[in-house]
This record gives structure tokens, sequence and C-alpha cells, in this order.
């Protein structure tokens, strides 16, 4: 038997299924404007992101420039005539890496690799330039001021790295005579050190066997730059080079301060303990960014 209502029952039924009808299109609206903000919120990050990178590139291709054409006009004094092909090398290294770039056309994974192969370009010139006595202006922190970018990284590899890193920051003061040789000795055995715990001799021979090797039959540093970027399938040739000729840049530098005697070789005005502080700090930074 059907059941009858009264209009006031029909009315009411009415007005719910109205109710729950407004419900459902007030929720799913809802939905849709948190989606859409969400949404403009990936698209304003993801803009901001492009253009603060962007911003960086254009900042690096300019520093790299200025840092060139000043160099260029530079005369090497007899203290660094050895240093000055190392420096020249890595300027070649680099033009070489970035027409492959251009003309290969590398892909997305290349390209935070090539923004700081860049960087260390304009550094490279940039620490020619200021042991030269033209060092370039610069607002940055003291030379031995322990915040470094560096530390989380060396850290995360190992604690006697860290601890090691802050000692060298320590050392390099306008007011230490043997700054630059006390600061580079350290650095020498950190790049050391992350090579061997990150590329140990065993992985890299396994996975290349035909890797390049010492006389002593091991891995050599550009064998193990290579096993780095072969984990991540961006092993060129060019960017090979270039990498291997910035280390090798880093470790020059290191070995000019141990020609002099002690106390001439580290005689070094703050602009220039900030640039060679600058020059190895994000070289080590460089390295660990290949570990990845």
């Amino acid at each position: 038997m059907v059941r009858r209502i009264t209009a006031s029952q029909w009315n009411s039924k009415v007005r719910q299924a109205q109710q729950k009808h407004r419900q459902a299109i007030g929720k799913y609206n809802s939905e849709v404007r948190a989606y859409n903000q969400k949404v403009n919120q990936a698209v304003n990050k993801y803009n901001s992101e492009v253009s603060a990178h962007n911003a960086r590139v254009r900042a690096n291709r300019q520093r790299l420039k200025n840092e060139i054409a000043r160099l260029s006009r530079q005369t090497v004094t007899t203290r660094y005539v050895t240093f000055r092909p190392s420096v020249n090398e890595v300027q070649s290294a680099y033009e070489r890496l970035e027409h492959a770039a251009d003309s290969s056309g590398y892909d997305d994974r290349y390209n935070e690799i090539l923004d700081l192969s860049e960087r260390e370009a304009a550094n490279n010139a940039g620490l020619m330039n200021a042991l030269l006595g033209d060092a370039q202006s610069s607002n940055e922190q003291p030379p031995n001021a322990p915040e470094s970018p560096l530390s989380p990284i060396l850290q995360a590899i190992s604690g006697e790295l860290a601890d090691r890193w802050r000692g060298a920051l320590y050392s390099l003061s306008p007011q230490n005579p043997d700054a630059a040789r006390h600061f580079c000795t350290s650095a020498r055995e950190i790049i050391a050190r992350i090579l061997d715990t990150k590329a140990p001799d065993s992985s890299v021979a396994a996975a290349m066997p035909d890797c390049d090797r010492t006389q002593q039959g091991t891995p050599t540093r550009r064998a193990k730059i290579r096993y780095f970027l072969h984990l991540q399938g961006i092993n060129k040739d060019e960017l090979v080079a270039f990498i291997e000729s910035d280390m090798d840049n880093v470790v020059d530098l290191f070995d000019v301060f141990n020609m002099g005697t002690h106390g001439s070789a580290g005689t070094f005005d703050f602009a220039q303990l900030q640039a060679i502080r600058k020059r190895v700090e994000d070289g080590i930074m460089f390295l660990s960014r290949l570990m990845r």
C-alpha cells in the first residue's frame, strides 16, 4: 500500500533534497577552488624558481665575462707563472663544454651542472685576478666566517670532514701569516676523502672495468669523476674534461701555496683570502653535486 504524505511533509523532503544538492555543489566548488589555488601556487612557485634561476644564470654569465675581460689585461707575475696555464685550461675546457652543450642540445638533466660549471669558470678567473692584485669588490662575509653552505654537505658524509672544514675556515684569517697554506692543506685532504668515500676503487673498477688507472693500478681521479657522471647517466666527454680541469686547478692552487717558504706563501689580503675561500668552497660543493 502506497504511503500517503501530506503537502507539508512533501515540501520538507524537497527542502532537504535541495539542501543536500546545495551542499554537494558547495563542496564541489570548494574542492575546485582549493585545487585551483594549489595549481596557482605551484605555477607561481615554478615561475619564481625559473626567474631566480634565470637571474643567477645571467649574473654568472656576466660575472664570467667581466672576470675574463679583466684577466686578459693582467700581467702574470713570476710567482704565479706556473699557475696561469691551469687557469687558462679551465677557461678553454669551459668554452668546449659550452659549445658542446649548445650544438648537441644537452637535455634538462645537464642544466644544473652546466650552471655550476659556469660559476666554477668565473671563480677560477676571479681568483687569478685577485691573486694578481685586482680583486673585485665583495660584500661577502669574512674569509674565516664559520657559516658555510658546505658544512651540512660534509656532515652528511662524515662528521670528521665537517670538523676539518671548520678548522680550515678558522685558519683562514688575515692575521694568520700561513693562512692559505693551512686552509688548502685541509681542503686537499677533504677532496681526497670525498673521492675515496663516495667512489671507492672497488666500486669504480666494478662499474667501469676499462677506466683510467694510476701506475699503482687504482682508478684515477678522472675515472672517479666519470664514475659519478656514469651513475647519473650524464657521462659526456666535454663535461668530464671540464670537471677534471677544474679539480686540477684547485689542486694546482694548493701546490702554489706549498711551493714557497712558510709565511711568504700565506701573506694575502682580505679580498684575496675571500677569493681563495670561494674558489675552494664552491669547488668542493661542485664536486659534491656530482655525487647525487
